[in-house]
């Protein structure tokens, strides 16, 4: 029972915690409602059976989600000319280049070549406008902000896995407490294929970040937690996978799906079980949950058409302050190219866009720029 209890424990957490996030960063792209929970279902379903089928592959806790960070940077950009069929355009092209980033390894190596500084800059300008979220509730809509801000910070420090789930929880019965809407549409997801539109901006705007992020974000931070518990899977297959999955769910909507961080530890620690050639069984049970979670993506959007935005940006911003936390600590603390990072994070974080290409393409082209001239001008002074 003990990884099976694990596997419940992580796939709870894992969506629970940044559902919201999802959705408030597929919306903001120009998903409809129903787009949305089929986005949700298909990410969801994805992430469900990718971790399930490596993870009896492997004989390994490999546990998958969906990028996190990705739907922050979708949060925080916009809907791209050409609306939600452009995004989603960027979303297979996102997936092709995490295939890529798996075949071939000068791709891979280039990505874990770009400066721990700049990628981390570019992901905390990302999420800087979500983590004020909280703060802007509590002026706009203080007597529904400030339970939910109260309830988060008690637990937070009792079980932090649990935080964001809690306030989720006080959300919801805030506004169960208030009337639900009557049209609230239909609490079961349906899929909804999007025909693709390509167009260079979106590419660049949100393809190539989504890529960048979920890769430096993600894919490398979960191989570093299966290698600190004792796996060490090739890494080539699990990004092949993962961008093969990513690929399925993007005409339904899904941004990206890619190895897990928090809630790997979940399933790859000792608490998943004593010996670690039986942890796997936690991935598998998380996954087929998420399956199952992926059922419920109606409800959950129903759930967010019921909320105030500002409160949803909330609990979204609330759901990324550890991440902010960790990649803003990640380029201050560089000294070497530290102004580079400091230009990339002021120009994502201003979300000004230049051609219809989003800001967190510009910051990191911007950092890389101050990082090249100042190499070279080290070398012609020396």
């Amino acid at each position: 029972m003990q990884p099976i209890a694990a596997g419940l424990l992580a796939a709870f957490v894992g969506f629970a915690s940044s559902f919201v996030v999802v959705l408030q960063g597929l919306i903001a792209v120009g998903a409809t409602r129903a787009q949305a929970a089929s986005g949700l279902m298909a990410l969801a379903i994805a992430m469900g059976l990718a971790g399930a089928l490596l993870s009896l592959w492997r004989r390994q806790p490999i546990s998958i989600a969906w990028s996190t960070p990705g739907a922050a940077l979708l949060a925080t950009s916009g809907a791209p000319d050409g609306g939600f069929p452009a995004a989603i355009g960027a979303f297979l092209v996102c997936g092709v280049l995490i295939v890529l980033a798996g075949l071939w390894k000068p791709l891979g190596r280039a990505v874990e070549r770009i400066p721990a500084a700049l990628a981390n800059a570019m992901l905390a300008g990302v999420l800087l406008g979500l983590c004020l979220a909280p703060v802007r509730a509590m002026g706009s809509v203080p007597l529904l902000a400030a339970p939910m801000v109260l309830v988060w910070a008690a637990v937070f420090h009792w079980k932090r896995l649990y935080a964001v789930p809690a306030a989720v929880l006080v959300v919801a019965v805030t506004i169960g407490l208030q009337g639900i809407p009557a049209e609230i549409g239909s609490l079961w997801p349906a899929p909804v294929a999007v025909r693709p539109v390509f167009t260079l901006a979106a590419a660049l705007g949100l393809g190539v970040p989504l890529f960048l992020v979920t890769m430096a974000s993600q894919n490398i931070p979960g191989m570093a937690v299966l290698h600190l518990n004792g796996y060490r899977p090739p890494a080539s297959p699990l990004f092949v996978t993962t961008g093969v999955f990513s690929l399925l769910a993007a005409p339904f909507g899904g941004h990206a799906v890619n190895l897990a961080a928090i809630t790997a530890a979940l399933c790859a620690g000792s608490d998943a079980h004593p010996n670690p050639a039986r942890r796997y069984w936690a991935a598998v049970v998380a996954g087929l949950t998420y399956i199952v979670f992926g059922l419920l993506a109606g409800a959950a959007t129903a759930f967010i058409a019921a909320t105030p935005p500002i409160l949803i940006e909330a609990v979204a911003g609330l759901a990324l302050l550890g991440a902010f936390g960790s990649a803003l600590l990640g380029f201050v603390s560089e000294t070497n190219g530290r102004e580079a990072a400091v230009v990339t994070f002021l120009v994502t974080a201003s979300g000004q866009g230049f051609l219809g290409v989003s800001g967190a393409f510009w910051g990191l082209l911007a950092g890389g720029a101050m990082l090249a001239l100042g190499s070279a001008t080290r070398r012609a002074s020396g």
